[in-house]
This record gives structure tokens, sequence and C-alpha cells, in this order.
């Protein structure tokens, strides 16, 4: 091994051999231990070696929350092949874009998402995932460590820019190590926590923050293919569940639930979460009962983290996303690219070993998002304050989150021109009291021209779209949590001096700043009454 480069090809081989038979994960009531993942990662190393799977070869999870995802994991980095976990709410063709942009040699598809696999078009080797007893230690095969270096690529994770178009951030062994060194020097996470994890893992946050690092400390994790609040009440209670990542969405529903005042919270020590403003109060009702509400701030190409809130400092910096995390450094620079003095906005830039080279297979939008000396440009604007602590203001792309997950306007409105009777769209974010943000969409539509039919010598009805014509239309193409919860049909957009549509005037301040509205300001007028909204 080259130390000065070190890989994560061993991790698991490495973990069998220090934590041996203490749980590393317990899943639907069984408790798998370090050596057990061991012997399950080798076979499936095997597997795919034996498939002709080798170092640099991407291969794909499509599937909810399992072991078997880390398992995966864990035998792609032993192999020096690059993982790459799918959202499994896209659609198929969603799938097939990132399935072909990435070149993906192999597929592996949970049992429950056949139906999605089967209508796939890619040109792909897919193998359905099995989770029956593992082999022996005894006749478990052994593939030898691949001797990949640090700086060789670990993760591709798909995200997207203001395009709209998904784009693979590739994350190094190298991201991976110092992301976790980073989280595990701002936190006192040991061996003996258990952790919940329901974030989805193709989401960095579960797999990087918790996954990687838990992993790494040799804690326990107990996975969840889905969040449930009363599942969570019940690890606390009855698993002494100490550590909780997520987002916003989840502490509110702890918090909204009966047991909240009933349930025996001593065991959870702390939670972290990110991706969207905390309300004061709820850190407050939080720390009330001892546990520490710790806040932060990253994107995937930062593998995430880059700034970090102590729980001692939650409550005197509200609304801050804290201060930089000890091995990465984050600016804020004015649009010439000079350095912001505290307090004045910027874009928000960073620079460490846990930041990505950049994307697959797209020089262009590399290059785009870096600048001399290795800087970053997250899109975000932001400042920060005279001690050092981070505030987000607004977000230089239009993305907004909904109950955690990104959603691009861009990627939305694509989807709505492709209807014959929409003219124009734009989509904003609305502020919602469950999920965050949700989607607005105004659209200008048009009655699709008449066509007749082919020797028919008749012509065909036609009328302008509905709202829930509308959406129907984009749940067919889209998942469903990037479909706007609220619809405007309107006469005309309002546009800049250069006729861009003006996207702030169709914003008001909500709870959630300059990216919010409020739903529809006059709901005697909405056109289209918001839809139930599951994010599922």
């Amino acid at each position: 091994m080259t130390f000065a480069h070190p890989s994560l090809a061993r991790l698991s081989e490495s973990q069998a051999t220090d934590y041996g038979e203490k749980t590393a994960i317990t899943f639907a009531g069984n408790a798998y231990s370090y050596s057990q993942m061991h012997e399950r990662t080798l076979t499936c190393a095997a597997d795919l070696h034996s498939q002709g799977v080798r170092r640099g070869d991407r291969v794909a999870y499509l599937g909810p929350n399992h072991p078997a995802t880390i398992v995966v994991l864990l035998a792609c980095l032993r192999l020096g092949a690059i993982f790459i976990p799918l959202n499994w709410r896209l659609a198929p063709a969603e799938l097939d874009y990132q399935l072909a942009l990435a070149e993906v040699a192999h597929l592996y598809v949970a049992p429950d998402m056949s139906e999605t696999a089967e209508r796939l078009s890619a040109d792909v080797a897919q193998e359905t995932v099995r989770w029956e007893d593992p082999a022996t230690s005894a006749n478990v095969p052994v593939v030898p460590a691949s001797e990949v270096t640090g700086d060789e690529p670990a993760f591709l994770l798909f995200t997207s820019g203001t395009t709209g178009r998904p784009k693979g951030a590739v994350l190094t062994h190298a991201n991976l190590l110092w992301n976790s060194f980073n989280l595990l020097l701002n936190t006192d996470l040991t061996a003996d926590d258990v952790t919940l994890v329901t974030a989805p893992l193709f989401h960095v946050i579960g797999l990087d923050q918790q996954v990687m690092t838990s992993y790494l400390r040799g804690a326990r994790m107990l996975i969840e293919s889905t969040w449930d609040v009363d599942r969570a009440f019940d690890a606390i209670e009855h698993e002494g569940l100490t550590w909780m990542a997520g987002v916003t969405t989840m502490f509110s529903d702890m918090l909204q639930s009966p047991r909240w005042n009933t349930a025996d919270l001593t065991s959870l020590r702390f939670v972290n979460s990110g991706g969207a403003p905390i309300p004061v109060s709820l850190i407050e009702a939080f720390q009330a009962k001892d546990i520490m509400f710790c806040q932060g701030y990253g994107l995937t190409e930062t593998s995430p983290g880059c700034t970090f809130l102590p729980a001692a400092s939650a409550l005197d910096k509200p609304g801050s996303a804290g201060r930089a995390v000890p091995f990465t450094e984050v600016e804020v620079r004015d649009a010439s690219g000079n350095v912001c003095s505290s307090g004045v906005k910027g874009e928000i830039v960073v620079r460490g070993p846990n930041v990505t080279g950049g994307y697959w297979n797209n020089q262009a939008a590399t290059d785009a998002a870096f600048s001399p000396g290795g800087w970053f440009h997250t899109g975000d604007i932001g400042y920060l304050d005279a001690d050092g602590f981070l505030f987000i203001v607004d977000r230089l792309k239009d993305m907004f989150i909904s109950g955690g997950e990104n959603v691009y306007p861009a990627e939305v409105e694509s989807a709505l021109f492709d209807h014959p009777g929409v003219a124009e769209a734009a989509v904003v974010a609305a502020a919602d009291g469950r999920w965050g943000e949700v989607g607005h969409a105004f659209v200008i539509v048009s009655v699709p021209e008449t066509e007749s039919g082919a020797g028919a010598g008749v012509e065909s009805a036609a009328s302008a779209p509905t709202c829930e014509e509308l959406r129907d239309f984009l749940l067919a193409r889209l998942a469903k949590y990037k479909v706007p919860k609220y619809f405007d049909l309107v006469d005309e957009l309002p546009r800049t001096g250069s006729g861009k549509v003006h996207k702030v005037s169709l914003r008001t301040t909500g709870g959630l700043g300059a990216h919010a509205t409020t739903g529809p300001s006059d709901p005697s007028t909405d056109n289209c009454a918001p839809a139930p909204k599951d994010n599922a």
C-alpha cells in the first residue's frame, strides 16, 4: 500500500480484523458483524471479478437502503472499481441517461426495483441482488485488494447544474477519507456509537457522512429503507441509538409526534442536520432534552462537509451553517474573484482534500466549476461574519430542496416544454411546512395545433391543458418529488430588460428567505389546487 496516498481498498478487511464479531449493521431485526460483512464483501468482489469487472470500471446499485448496498460498495473499493448508487426514485429515462454517461459495466438491482429495471434501455449487465446466507470463511473466494491510491476514483455520485442535465461528481478514496476525518474531529463519535441511517444511500449525507464515517470508526449502523418517526423512537428506546443525521423534516416529525414528551431519549447524544435552514425553536427543543443539535453545509462535490456548527454555537449563531471544517478552506468572493469582507455577500468557494477533482466525462463543467488555486465554486451565495461563521443567503443556481431532495427548476421546465400545450414555463420554490420547499410552476398554455388523421378527413379535437393534465404529464417523466405542488396558469411572465424571465418577481419573502414563496398568494384565484405531496 502507498501510505502517502492511502486508499479504502482494504476497508472491509481491516475492520474485520479490528472489530471481528462486533455488530456493524442491524437491519430488519438482524445483526451482521464486521467479519460477516467482510465475508460477503469477498464473495461479491469475486462475483464481480469473475464477470470481468476491473479497476476503474463502474458498478451501479439500484434499490432502497439495505446492507447489500454497503457490501457492493465495499466490494467496489476492494477491486478499485467505481461505485455508483443510483437514485431509485428517478424515472427509467433519467436512469438510462446516467447509466449511459457513466458507461456502467454492471448494475445490481434490488428485487423491488425489478419493474423499473425492466423498463431500462441502457446496455448494461444486470444482476438481481441476493441476500441469502453467505459462504463460510472456509470457502469464500479471496480476490486480493487492488493497489489503488488515494487519488483514484471511489464513488461517482450524480448531481445537476443549472441546465438540469445530471453531472457525475467523482469522489476519490482520499476525498472520502478526509471528509470523515473532518467529521470525526468535529464530533466525539466512537466505536460505541449507534447510528440511524434513513437518508437514502444515493445521497452524500447518508453514504459519506454516516456509512463511511461509521464504518471507519467501527460504530454500529441501524439501516432503514425509509424514514419512519415511530421506528426512530423505537431505535432510541430499544437499540440505544446515539446519533442521527438527516433533514429538517425528520426532526420536525419527531417534535410533533405524541411520543416526544414521553419517550426515553437519554441514549441520543447528538443529531446532525443540513440542506435547509433550521428553525431556532427546533434546535431549542432538542437541546432542552440534552441532545446536541449540530448543523453543517456541504455539497456532493465536497464529499460533503464544508462547514460545521457545533451545538455550543447553535443558539448564539442562529441561521449559521458554522465555520470551515478542520482540513477545508471556505471563502466568499465577489463577481471579480476578490475575497469579500465580513458581512459582504458573495459566492461561496471551497478548497480542500475532500473536494472533487471534477465531473465524469465533462471537462467543460469541471473547468467552469474551478478557479486557479483549486477553488471549487459552489454556486451558493452567502457571507462570513466577523467570527468566521458562514451564513447561506441564496443560491446562484435556482435549485431548491424539497424534503432533503435537490430539485432543479430548469429540469422541470424542460419537461414541461415537451408538452405541446405549454408555451412557456417558470418554476420557483414555495415554502412548505412539511417539506421545507416545494415547486411552484407558472405556465403559459396554448391550444395545440390540431392534426389531421392520415386519410381520415377529420381534425382531432384540441384544447389547452389543465393543471391536472400538466401534473400527470410530469409524473410520467420525473420523480414525484420534482413535480410542483402548485401550478398557476398565467397570461405572461415577468421579464428582465434582456427578455429573460425575472424569477425574483415570482417569489416573495417567505419562511425560507429569498427563494421561497408562500404558495399561491390568493387561493381563491389559484388555477390549480395543490396536489398531495408525499415526496416518494
